[in-house]
């Protein structure tokens, strides 16, 4: 009985994850525990497990005798954040550096040639799908369980900011850029250029969400 109660938290986290990054829970909104268990079709307790990971994760906060809300993001909250991401994914690149082989730099080369694909068709969707599929592929060669942990959970945190920094002027050709200079210095067997290639992205990143407040999509051209 146990282990189906794990799985149901389980599976009911993972929706209201899903549910949090698309949107369907805005920021700050009340999470009506009555409601998503009839929704989740759930018992309150498996619920209430699930809750409670996602108030660890930080994607919830929980208030004494008045329940969960959804976290909000504040603009020092990511300034917070990216410094600690571009040292957290620079390491990720340096430790990947280390430990690439040639079909692990064959395989990030045909995810390098997806990615300038998508930007120079100005495939915006495709272009995340491939950036992201670069940045797990760098953290699966780290082979270091830690920082895929720390890192996968301040992603959580970043998503609730739900900013499309691609849609800046420039911004596309830049990340792409970036990230063929992180994978010139990884093929080169240089980890500590790699390292720092991937902390100046990170960074970059943070420019171009401030960028996206002074500018945001309704004033930017298409």
């Amino acid at each position: 009985m146990r282990s189906i109660t794990n799985s149901l938290h389980h599976q009911a986290a993972e929706t209201l994850r899903q549910q949090i990054f698309a949107g369907a829970l805005g920021p700050g909104s009340f999470v009506d525990e009555a409601a998503l268990c009839e929704q989740l079709a759930v018992s309150r307790t498996p619920l209430r497990e699930a809750l409670k990971v996602l108030v660890a994760e930080g994607l919830l906060r929980h208030e004494p005798r008045r329940g969960c809300f959804v976290a909000e993001i504040t603009e020092r909250d990511v300034d917070q954040i990216f410094p600690v991401m571009a040292l957290l994914e620079g390491r990720a690149a340096h430790e990947a550096t280390a430990h690439a082989g040639p079909a692990d730099i064959a395989a990030l080369e045909l995810l390098h040639q997806r990615l300038r694909e998508h930007a120079g068709a100005g495939r915006i969707t495709e272009y995340y799908e491939a950036n992201y599929a670069i940045h797990e592929a760098f953290i699966t060669l780290a082979d270091n369980r830690w920082l895929a942990q720390v890192i996968g959970d301040l992603r959580k945190i970043l998503r609730l900011a739900r900013h499309q920094t691609l849609h800046v002027p420039g911004r596309l050709q830049q990340s792409l850029a970036e990230h063929l200079q992180v994978f010139a210095a990884l093929k080169s067997g240089d980890a500590g250029a790699a390292e720092q290639a991937m902390r100046q992205h990170l960074l970059a990143q943070r420019e171009a969400l401030r960028e996206l407040a002074r500018n945001p999509p309704s004033r930017i051209a298409p």
